[in-house]
């Protein structure tokens, strides 16, 4: 008899994901050598013999071994010890072995709430229990940029980034489901930010493609469904049912009134939006990087007939990348900053520059957009 369904379905995600890392790391490793490489290799088997030994008292570094394996990747499993993070660390402890793949865990401490410290070495010692290995606990300290969720945001991942360069890990794997997507791309709409904020969480983000979302495809009671049925105990976060965030509000009162107003099926609607935007969103960041260079001149500004004749998704997006280069924070950019900016363009009547975040200044000169440190 097999596992539960849902135990099931966790670990058949994880093994995809895996599957695609080992891919990865694969692609990355030193190539396999060719039939005419292995035969050359015999032939001059005895010169290269003779280049291993010390030449004029330095010793030459022999050739590594032709059948020699890259070591095995080590993924890590972000685990706050909810049922989400907790099913994805139990999947991946299961599914890492059978795969020749080194399983590890993190548990990051904000230090927001009391007995946190307590918390996170229960967390640390159950993902001892299930075989991983190395684990960590880490406490990072909050601060108050872009608000509380953010700034949590901020410090957890870049715990997360750290822990991964320091065990040399290939990537770290994150329990958002279905759920979370939902509640992401609702959050985006209300803030009007565009396409981009409408394509919710990546499947694979981050440096290097780090970070992996298993579950994105799978809703939340699934995962709480295969720690039940596995016995692993999990932990509930006040956090999120405190109505003092928005995330939670969303989740606990908003998504309730959706499905109440438009019927079951909401949250999967949601996340199929998600992955439409995205591939749109993607699809338009070609197009711009690929148009860019033909709007500008030969000393690099940027023409604004030209950029005029661009179709309005493309050229804000080109708007928006010169903006970022010339200095503006990423995350403290917004819609209203580029729609402003594109006025330059297409609403010219000699206004003047246009200040932006990071101290940027956006001008028009002489049929030319520039865009620089004010």
């Amino acid at each position: 008899m097999g596992p539960h369904p849902a135990v099931a379905a966790i670990r058949l995600a994880v093994r995809r994901v895996l599957h695609d890392i080992l891919t990865d790391h694969s692609s990355h490793s030193p190539r396999s050598r060719t039939t005419g490489e292995r035969a050359g290799e015999r032939v001059g088997g005895r010169i290269g013999a003779r280049l291993a030994r010390p030449v004029g008292g330095i010793q030459a570094i022999p050739e590594q071994t032709p059948n020699e394996r890259p070591p095995s990747p080590l993924v890590l499993v972000a685990c706050s010890g909810g049922a989400d993070s907790m099913a994805l660390a139990s999947a991946l402890a299961f599914e890492a072995p059978k795969l020749g793949i080194r399983a590890g865990g993190v548990t990051v401490d904000h230090g927001l709430q009391p007995g946190s410290d307590l918390r996170a070495d229960e967390v640390a010692l159950r993902l001892r229990e299930l075989g991983l290995d190395p684990v960590e606990s880490i406490t990072v300290t909050v601060g108050r940029d872009g608000g509380p969720e953010a700034a949590a945001r901020d410090a957890r991942y870049a715990a997360l980034d750290a822990a991964l360069e320091r065990h040399g890990g290939t990537a770290i794997l994150l329990g958002h489901t279905r759920d979370d997507q939902a509640e992401t791309v609702l959050l985006g709409l209300a803030r009007g930010s565009g396409i981009r904020s409408l394509s919710g969480m990546a499947a694979v983000s981050g440096a290097g493609g780090r970070y992996r979302r298993p579950f994105l495809q799978l809703d939340r009671q699934t995962a709480r469904k295969a720690c039940m049925v596995q016995a692993l105990p999990v932990w509930d976060d006040p956090h999120n049912a405190d109505p003092a965030y928005t995330r939670s509000r969303l989740r606990h009162e908003g998504l309730p009134a959706l499905e109440k107003a438009l019927g079951k099926g909401v949250v999967e609607a949601l996340a199929r939006t998600a992955q439409l935007s995205r591939d749109d969103a993607d699809a338009l960041d070609t197009w711009a990087s690929q148009a860019e260079a033909s709007v500008r001149d030969a000393a690099g500004l940027l023409e604004c007939a030209k950029l005029y004749a661009l179709p309005p998704a493309v050229r804000r997006r080109i708007l928006r990348r010169a903006a970022i280069e010339a200095g503006a924070p990423a995350g403290s950019l917004f819609a209203r900053h580029i729609e402003e900016v594109d006025r330059l363009i297409t609403g010219w009547r000699g206004q003047g520059a246009i200040n932006l975040p990071g101290k940027v200044v956006a001008q028009r000169q002489g049929g030319r957009l520039v865009i620089r440190q004010g």
